[in-house]
């Protein structure tokens, strides 16, 4: 022990233990999952909110406020991290991951919500003070007083160029999108500045969950039962949840008879279920199933009519999951392990093949928009030579006389009218259908022939359809 007397404290206030507060810790365990684990915020998220409540820990206004602070987080990354850029002395890179989920936490609570100031300040720095330690909850404390000094508005006219220099830069930080994402969105949608502006606010607002009452198995009537339901845009089998909720919950999805399907999925589906045919209608193929939502729906159509669907998925996990959305199908149906790009069937089994394609999901941001972050140019390139062969696939696979649909969660112009521009190339014995007149009431659907429906017109997921019926 040392003999040097202990020096006495300074005066001044008394230390205060933090005040550990679940909701902030939980949001910060979830945005650290999708930062060092590359996870989905929409799969971490419910299985930490289901443990809290079942713990007594959260009330519903607490899984609310948890949701709003990771998916507002997550959706205006870019704008927070320009605002954190201009309250700090070094370059962001610099600042260690956790404590930057600390500060975008506190930003958007500043910037985002109506929190008070003092609240979002003090909360956040007794986070830092359990989740980093005192010293580093010293910087946040000082970051985050900086942030509070102007509200959204008057950082963006701080710290975002102006639209007449760098339109592109303007909109990626003033609606927090990579610059790449809003140069690739703006040429799939053509026009000016108003739709890119649209759609780029869409993909930052909280999107309704969409049901849908598989045929045979629930009715719309059924679901609508629920509190805050309401029926669909566009699809006959859709029903809306206007206040979210926890569609596990609800008797029909639990046991398999509906399912979570955003409305522009079940579009795509019914639209190649419905395209005219010449000949024989009994066997349907889905070539990319996983995870079961379009194929589950398609089951349900072809067992109204008789035929068959075979649903083929190459990871075998993904392929148990296409099995469990299938289980209790009216009518026969077979899922089955399978490379879509050297199937084990025959050349020109099937009268209907469904290819919806791995892509970048750029289509879908509104429910994951930490991929807009993930995502990088360079993946087009890893994902175009598996999107023409599982289409080149779908081509050889469906008979003289049938239909193939090719869809993608994704606008992008290379993911969509590219791939099917060169597989026609390569196919002359094709024709592209009309895919319009198979999604009846729905609105401002284009030129045509393909079809490309966007979050800000439609209300739905990015989702793109081209139908193709092989000729000869």
């Amino acid at each position: 022990m040392s003999d040097q007397p202990r020096r006495p404290r300074k005066p001044g206030k008394p230390y205060r233990r933090p005040q550990k507060d679940p909701v902030r810790l939980l949001a910060f365990e979830v945005l650290r999952a999708v930062d060092e684990r590359d996870a989905y915020a929409n799969l971490v998220l419910p299985p930490l909110l289901r443990k809290a409540r079942e713990g007594g820990d959260f009330d519903t206004r607490d899984a609310a406020l948890a949701t709003e602070l990771v998916y507002g987080t997550l959706r205006r990354q870019g704008t927070y991290d320009a605002v954190v850029a201009a309250c700090v002395d070094r370059p962001l890179r610099e600042v260690d991951p956790p404590v930057l989920d600390v500060l975008s936490l506190g930003a958007h609570q500043l910037l985002g919500t109506r929190i008070p100031t003092h609240a979002a300040v003090s909360a956040s720095v007794d986070l830092a003070r359990v989740v980093l330690g005192d010293g580093r909850a010293k910087f946040v404390n000082a970051v985050l007083r900086k942030v509070a000094q102007h509200d959204l508005d008057g950082w963006l006219e701080r710290v975002a160029p102006p639209y007449d220099e760098d339109p592109e830069d303007h909109l990626a930080v003033v609606h927090s999108h990579p610059r790449w994402v809003v140069s690739a969105l703006w040429d799939s949608l053509g026009g000016g500045r108003a739709g890119i502006e649209e759609l780029l606010k869409a993909d930052n607002e909280r999107p309704e969950v969409t049901l849908v009452a598989r045929p045979g198995r629930a009715t719309t009537g059924e679901l609508l039962e629920e509190e805050a339901a309401l029926p669909g845009r566009w699809s006959p089998y859709a029903v809306r949840l206007s206040e979210g909720g926890e569609p596990g919950a609800i008797p029909a999805v639990a046991d398999g008879r509906a399912g979570v399907q955003d409305e522009g999925s079940q579009l795509v589906a019914l639209a190649l279920a419905n395209a005219p045919l010449d000949g024989p209608d009994r066997t349907w193929l889905d070539g990319c199933a996983g995870p079961g939502g379009k194929a589950a729906l398609l089951a349900a159509l072809a067992a109204e009519r008789g035929a068959v669907l075979l649903a083929s998925e190459k990871q075998p996990h993904r392929a148990g999951l296409v099995a469990k959305a299938l289980a209790g199908n009216p009518g026969p149906y077979q899922v089955v392990a399978a490379d879509g790009t050297r199937p084990p069937w025959r050349p020109g089994t099937f009268d209907r093949v469904l290819v919806d394609v791995p892509c970048t999901g750029l289509g879908a941001l509104r429910r994951r928009p930490e991929a807009r972050w993930r995502r990088r140019p360079d993946d087009l390139e890893g994902f175009a030579p598996l999107q023409r062969g599982l289409l080149r696939t779908a081509l050889e696979s469906v008979r003289v006389g049938g239909v193939v649909g090719y869809a993608t969660c994704s606008p992008h112009l290379a993911e969509t009218r590219a791939v099917v521009a060169d597989l026609l190339k390569q196919f002359p014995d094709t024709e592209l259908l009309d895919a319009r007149p198979l999604l009846p009431g729905v609105e401002e659907l284009g030129e045509g022939p393909d079809v490309q429906l966007w979050p800000h017109v439609h209300g739905t997921d990015a989702m793109y359809l081209a139908l193709i019926r092989r000729t000869g």
